[in-house]
């Protein structure tokens, strides 16, 4: 992703969709066991979707300026596009349209108001993050959660780096091959949705040029949502925590996405995020020591 090419994503995309579907999953006969292509023909899919081949053919190649949302659902539906899918076709549409206004700006940091807010959660680690996965604020429990991701002096933070760059990330994570895949699909969304931001470019860019997994997961062109869920993480302090997150779109700062742990009471991981908690008052104290001893 050194240079953002619109209509080899839009390409890439459908043609990636289209492979996956075999006639018998689209309820088509599959004439003769010798067909050349993998997946569904490019006839077979304007069937699907009710338009001529010369049209679809036209869109593949990643013209959709003009496309109505019509004919968008009619492809959605052919090509089997689940939710998330279906909302990367039409961004990309989008931006193929005309007076399509590119933002590349993407926030670092917040308004005092939000950090009050996530200091205000007291019990739970909380934090926000933009579209390219860089940590832009945190509270207390967050920072000790998250405190191998924060061992990197680099600023900002970005969880989908130490995902796939640092070998800490493999024990921080037990389900690390979905964290690499869900970070891979997830970027592959805000490229659609900000594909000119020099610093998701760049960050792609070093992602595929030192991670041989990263380059095979952006290839596939998968993308997803990242709504809720739950993360098993292995803390270095307090061990084992398979903590439930939501992740929530901030109106009030656009691009911005806050996040919040938390565990069912009385549950092994609650008690983990007591200790948690308990251990971060002490790194808090030791720094302001620190901080006093400095000042003498």
């Amino acid at each position: 992703m050194g240079k953002t090419d619109d209509r080899a994503e839009v390409r890439e995309f459908l043609s990636s969709r289209r492979a996956r579907i075999t006639p018998e999953q689209a309820g088509l006969p599959a004439y003769g066991g010798n067909r050349r292509v993998k997946g569904l023909r490019r006839e077979e899919v304007a069937m699907l979707a009710g338009v001529s081949v010369d049209y679809y053919v036209r869109m593949e190649r990643g013209n959709l300026a003009g496309a109505s949302e019509n004919v968008l659902d009619a492809l959605a539906r052919a090509l089997q596009l689940d939710e998330a899918e279906r909302d990367h076709l039409f961004t990309l549409a989008r931006a193929a349209g005309p007076g399509h206004r590119r933002r590349t700006r993407r926030e670092t940091s917040v308004r005092p108001a939000v950090q009050q807010v996530l200091d205000a959660i007291s019990d739970a680690p909380a934090w926000v993050r933009n579209g390219r996965h860089d940590i832009v604020a945190m509270n207390r429990l967050a920072r000790a959660l998250y405190a191998p991701v924060l061992a990197d002096p680099r600023r900002p933070a970005n969880t989908t780096r130490f995902v796939y760059l640092d070998p800490a990330a493999r024990e921080f994570f037990v389900d690390w091959d979905k964290i690499a895949n869900d970070g891979a699909a997830m970027l592959r969304m805000e490229a659609g949705r900000n594909p000119h931001d020099p610093a998701l470019i760049e960050l792609v860019g070093e992602l595929s040029t030192q991670s041989e997994i990263f380059r095979k997961r952006w290839a596939s062109h998968d993308v997803q949502f990242h709504r809720s869920g739950q993360k098993r993480l292995r803390h270095p302090v307090v061990g084992q925590l398979d903590l439930d997150f939501e992740s929530m779109q901030l109106p009030s700062e656009p691009g911005l996405v806050l996040n919040v742990y938390t565990a069912p009471e009385d549950s092994p991981a609650a008690d983990g995020l007591k200790m948690l908690a308990s251990w971060a008052a002490t790194q808090d104290l030791a720094d302001s020591t620190l901080v006093e001893s400095d000042k003498t």
